[in-house]
């Protein structure tokens, strides 16, 4: 697949959409994706990042032109006319048919994204404030607003799949990673992270800097996070020596440090999911007007501390560090419901539902016979059916034979660079269906792409069929797992017991 985006990063606009964008990127370009950055403001550190990892960059002119610039919120931020960027971008993009464009921008709306059309065939739009409209066939927000499920109502157009949630927060592969290893934090504040993303305008870093130094935390590690291009960076780094906090410029180890931290003073935006989901517990300070509904909101369902600081924050947040340094208990429960709520396979999940999963579903035939015969009748698949007795040759071959024939039934085989990967079978009966699905034995971390590749595939090809069902062992946790993550319900639960 071709997949182009379309995102910016200034002192204004901060880094946060670059960088989720490239988590993005990187899981795309894992399943094969030819990726492309189109960029009108970027940093000359961010672009080496993105040619460093062998994706493409077309720089748009700068552009400086305030008398066009239209009615949105954010419309400052490109620089130019929609209308302007919009032809610079169609131009950047005309050497190739692209199958998706992601954009990023919230002073770009729909007028831009219709004229885009003629450079892709399918539009995704990221979004966190939701006060414009869109013309996507997805549109992604990764957040936690309380009136998620009403927020783009009437603002995209009616065949729009709608993305909303922490279920579909872009975490890179070292959140991940980490998310497995450490726990909800216990015991006393050791370690301290100050973190106000790459660019930090109005300088948050220096006044925590300074309101640490205030109150005395001589006994304590503190980590200061800025970017390579932060507009106080040497004055923060005297600090820093002089305070004995060590300082983390353009780090990449950002993973690492917020796992390794007791507390954290940080703003709002991306940067807020990944301290949940590595459960780090957070004095989250509102430093632009678009983070306040976000944390507001965060805070209200326990996953981060928000003081109301309004303008007062050199004067009262030394007394918010303390109270919460104070209450392990507090601090504890923020851990416990930010991991909780936070899980790490959002990107993973967007893919998936872009069809980008780089699995090619197929039906079965019959040289597959033996294949089927080995991989069902493995331990770990057995362990997991209902009827867990080997199958004898004979038995499964006049099975397979006749499922071949049969047109209420589907045996989909899925394959990810010529290799199977898993099996699928529908069942039908009327206009529903019933749905089984194993990996092939050794294949691991792909069960999600495979069964939505297969429901794809299903849809398209028996469009009569209107609900699917599954029926799950009770101790399988992972296929409990697996079908709630892919969005069915539980209908009913079934007990037995043993009497002999």
């Amino acid at each position: 697949m071709k997949i182009a985006f379309r995102v910016d990063a200034s002192i204004h606009i901060g880094t946060g959409h670059f960088m989720r964008c490239l988590t993005l990127a990187d899981e795309l370009a894992h399943r094969g994706a030819l990726i492309r950055f189109v960029s009108r403001h970027l940093p000359e550190y961010l672009g080496s990042i993105v040619e460093a990892r062998g994706y493409e960059l077309a720089m748009l002119d700068s552009a400086e032109n305030d008398a066009d610039l239209d009615e949105l919120a954010h419309a400052h931020w490109l620089g130019c006319s929609q209308v302007e960027d919009a032809r610079d971008s169609v131009k950047a993009l005309s050497d190739r048919a692209w199958d998706w464009l992601i954009v990023d921008h919230y002073a770009l709306d729909s007028r831009w994204e219709s004229k885009l059309r003629q450079a892709a065939r399918r539009i995704l739009a990221i979004d966190d404030i939701a006060d414009r409209r869109h013309d996507c066939d997805i549109l992604l927000d990764q957040n936690n607003y309380a009136d998620m499920s009403t927020r783009y109502v009437g603002k995209v157009p009616d065949h729009c799949l709608l993305l909303l949630g922490l279920r579909y927060a872009l975490l890179r592969e070292e959140f991940r990673q980490l998310h497995e290893q450490v726990g909800p934090r216990k015991g006393a504040v050791q370690r301290i992270l100050i973190f106000f993303g790459g660019m930090d305008a109005d300088n948050y870093t220096g006044r925590a800097i300074q309101v640490l130094t205030d109150i005395g935390v001589a006994d304590m590690q503190v980590d200061v996070v800025i970017g390579a291009q932060h507009p106080c960076r040497e004055a923060i780094e005297v600090a820093c020596l002089s305070h004995h906090f060590a300082c983390h410029v353009q780090t990449n180890r950002m993973a690492e440090l917020m796992a390794a931290a007791d507390l954290s003073i940080g703003a709002g935006g991306g940067a807020t999911w990944e301290r949940c989901c590595l459960g780090l517990p957070t004095i989250a300070i509102c430093t632009a007007e678009n983070q306040r509904k976000q944390i507001v909101d965060a805070a209200s369902d326990g996953l981060v501390y928000a003081p109301d600081l309004k303008h007062q924050f050199d004067r009262v947040i030394g007394r918010h560090i303390n109270a919460l340094i104070e209450n392990n208990c507090l601090r504890q429960l923020i851990s416990r419901n930010a991991m909780r709520t936070v899980d790490t396979r959002g990107a993973l999940r967007v893919v998936s539902r872009m069809g980008c999963s780089g699995i090619v579903i197929r039906t079965a035939k019959a040289d597959d016979s033996e294949s089927l015969f080995s991989w069902r009748n493995h331990p770990a698949i057995r362990t997991v059916s209902r009827n867990s007795d080997p199958i004898n040759w004979e038995e499964h071959r006049r099975w397979f034979a006749s499922l071949l024939t049969d047109p209420n039934k589907a045996l989909l085989i899925g394959q990810r660079d010529g290799v199977p990967i898993g099996v699928v079978r529908f069942d039908i009966q009327h206009h529903q269906a019933e749905v089984s699905i194993y990996l092939v034995p050794g294949i691991t971390g792909c069960g999600r792409d495979l069964l939505h590749s297969a429901e794809m595939w299903f849809a398209q090809n028996r469009q009569e069929i209107n609900i699917l069902h599954a029926d799950v062992l009770g101790a399988n946790e992972r296929s409990h797992q697996l079908f709630l993550s892919a969005g069915y319900e539980v209908e009913s639960t079934s007990y037995f017991k043993k009497l002999k």
